[in-house]
């Protein structure tokens, strides 16, 4: 029986599409009726202590857990991409934004590294759904168990399993770790979308922080000057395509009755439509991340006009024993004041300063450069260079744990 399966699996791999065109209701009956042909009525025991309910619900866990583990080494790939990124522009400086509008300076390579916790945290999730999944319902039979001697442990470990599960009815009726993977490639793709979102602002000529690779952008079918950023568009549009796969399995499970029911066919489609969407758009950000190119000038440019080192003066001042929400309060009308003046706070005369408080003297300007206000954002979890070249050498590590 075993050598003419094994017959079966290489009839398939040498004609995948033969399935496709057997009068056979089904997979299983499909590879009773192929067994036949191959070893007489010696098939018929196939069946026996076997159910449809318990090996769908078998097979569908060996494929997502093949799956998860390759779709785990494409965000493994991603995260390499993005501390590469990191390393190669390790002194680019980027403009930090809250509400979109520009607040502090930040190394671009610590923004990049809050992707990359992101990424961690999809990781993480992606294994614990498959630590939850590594059960074996064979053995469950239709939902009451089996009457048959079947050693279901042994079962479990010649699949790979870590073990059988505990319970028949729960085995046949249970989808939670196809809800574990959606729920995960929901927030992946959140992730990837915000990812793209940001990208697509920076390609913008009202940012022109980086630049997308032909590659993936396209040219205006109406105006020449155009290229649109359509490839992380697409993966923005998709979260959504996403989601509503996880709230339809949601809502298909929401009222079913013990245990089997013909509705947990709608688990496949959804499934499979996101695993292939979850594939194409890590593909695609990393190749968007691996062609991009940056505009360094124009990012510390956007730093320097933007009044982002205002919260250094704030500081300064508090170092002076100044209460941070009085500094607050000077700081404030200083900006409104330079604004008024159309001049940067770099090259705000030192009088100014001093009509607002007489704490401040000719050091202030160290406070004010923007390389000098990164550094000194020093503690576990800053931007300041040193401790983002030891955040990357850190992070390389955890990617490979």
């Amino acid at each position: 029986m075993e050598r003419g399966l094994r017959r079966i699996l290489e009839d398939h791999q040498r004609d995948p599409k033969a399935i496709k065109h057997s009068q056979a209701e089904d997979v299983h009956t499909f590879a009773e009726l192929a067994l036949a042909r191959k070893v007489g009525s010696l098939a018929l025991k196939l069946h026996t202590g076997r159910s449809r309910n318990d090996q769908v619900a078998t097979d569908l866990r060996l494929f997502l857990r093949q799956k998860e583990i390759e779709i785990e080494a494409q965000i493994d790939r991603l995260l390499e991409t993005l501390t590469d990124l990191g390393d190669k522009y390790a002194h680019v400086i980027l403009p930090g934004y809250t509400h979109l509008q520009r607040a502090q300076p930040v190394l671009f390579s610590h923004y990049l590294l809050a992707y990359g916790e992101m990424l961690i945290r999809d990781r993480q999730r992606l294994r614990e759904a498959k630590a939850r999944m590594n059960v074996c319902p064979l053995g469950a039979g239709a939902l009451s168990g089996t009457v048959y001697a079947v050693d279901r442990e042994r079962l479990a470990r010649d699949l790979d399993f870590a073990s059988a599960s505990q319970n028949s009815m729960d085995a046949v009726a249970d989808r939670d770790f196809v809800l574990d993977f959606l729920f995960f490639a929901s927030t992946l793709l959140m992730h990837l979308s915000r990812l793209a979102e940001d990208m697509i602002l920076y390609n913008s000529a009202e940012y022109a922080f980086v630049q997308m690779d032909d590659s993936v952008a396209s040219g205006s079918s109406l105006m020449p000057q155009k290229k649109n950023p359509d490839a992380l568009e697409l993966v923005r549009g998709k979260a959504g395509r996403v989601y509503g796969h996880l709230i339809s399995l949601l809502t298909v499970l929401k009222g079913l009755p013990m245990t089997y029911n013909k509705d947990l066919q709608e688990d496949k489609e959804g499934l499979f439509d996101t695993i292939l969407t979850v594939e194409n758009c890590l593909q695609m950000v990393q190749r968007v991340l691996e062609k991009i190119h940056l505009y360094p000038e124009r990012m510390l440019e956007a730093t320097v006009h933007g009044y982002l080192n205002a919260t250094e003066l704030a500081d300064y001042l508090v170092a002076r024993k100044m209460p941070f929400r009085e500094a607050h309060g000077i700081v404030g009308r200083i900006v409104a004041r330079a604004s008024e003046l159309g001049k940067s706070l770099e090259v705000l005369p030192l009088r100014e300063f001093q009509n607002f408080s007489p704490l401040f003297e000719k050091d202030l300007y160290l406070y004010l450069d923007i390389r000098r206000s990164l550094s000194r954002r020093k503690e576990p979890g800053g931007t300041a260079p040193a401790r983002v070249r030891k955040a990357l050498q850190s992070f390389r590590k955890r990617i490979r744990s």
